[in-house]
């Protein structure tokens, strides 16, 4: 399983979000943080806004905030969102295939498409944050 670009900012976003005393960070303050592009992170900021993950608040002393609990945020929920296509191989996604009456290719890589996914359902933002002190120290965030 290979997730993009979109959905590993979106998680780094939320992870600096929830280290972050006071839970507010600005778009400037999260691509400093990572070494990541401030573009970027405008479409991802927009997308966890759209999707209820983050709070956004525009204007002087605005920035971006969790939308709920970490404890109430899942990995697997987040990457739900933002990926498009979760289909593993073409067949996953409908696509023909002429071994498809014989095959057994399919039921596997949907059972591992769900198992992953399960992994990732079961591990909250809280989880991935409970390092905090550590990540605060590594994102450059004073505690």
């Amino acid at each position: 399983m290979r997730l993009t670009v979109l959905t590993d900012y979106s998680l780094r976003m939320l992870i600096h979000l929830a280290v972050k005393p006071g839970g507010r960070a600005t778009i400037a303050e999260v691509a400093t943080a990572y070494g990541i592009s401030e573009a970027h992170l405008m479409k991802v900021a927009h997308l966890l806004g759209q999707s209820g993950h983050v709070n956004t608040v525009r204007g002087r002393g605005g920035g971006l905030a969790l939308g709920r609990p970490a404890a109430e945020i899942t990995v697997g929920d987040v990457v739900r969102q933002m990926e498009p296509d979760m289909a593993v191989v073409p067949c996953l996604a409908g696509g023909a295939c002429v071994i498809m009456p014989a095959c057994r290719l399919k039921r596997t890589m949907h059972e591992a498409r769900e198992a992953f996914l399960a992994v990732l359902d079961a591990t909250t933002l809280a989880d991935l944050a409970q390092s905090g002190g550590q990540l605060q120290d590594l994102l450059g965030i004073a505690a």
